[in-house]
């Protein structure tokens, strides 16, 4: 199952600049947090409640960042 992290890649960039200046803040490594969103690793719960404090996100909007199913294109 693929998920959507374009909001949170805008979000990071938006609140930290860089993924790089992010994962310092997460203590992980700018490839694991690349990992994370390209959905290479699955994030844990204690990773999405710490990004959730440090990008300010809202309880309520938790789903938008980090369980929106990736929509994919079928050729025809």
């Amino acid at each position: 199952m693929l998920y959507d992290y374009s909001k949170l890649n805008g979000r990071i960039v938006e609140v930290f600049g860089t993924k790089k200046k992010f994962a310092e803040s997460m203590n992980l490594s700018a490839k694991s947090i690349s990992s994370k969103t390209n959905n290479k690793r699955s994030w844990q719960q204690d990773e999405i409640s710490k990004a959730c404090e440090l990008l300010k996100i809202p309880e309520n909007e938790i789903n938008l960042y980090f369980f929106k199913f990736k929509v994919q294109e079928f050729e025809h």
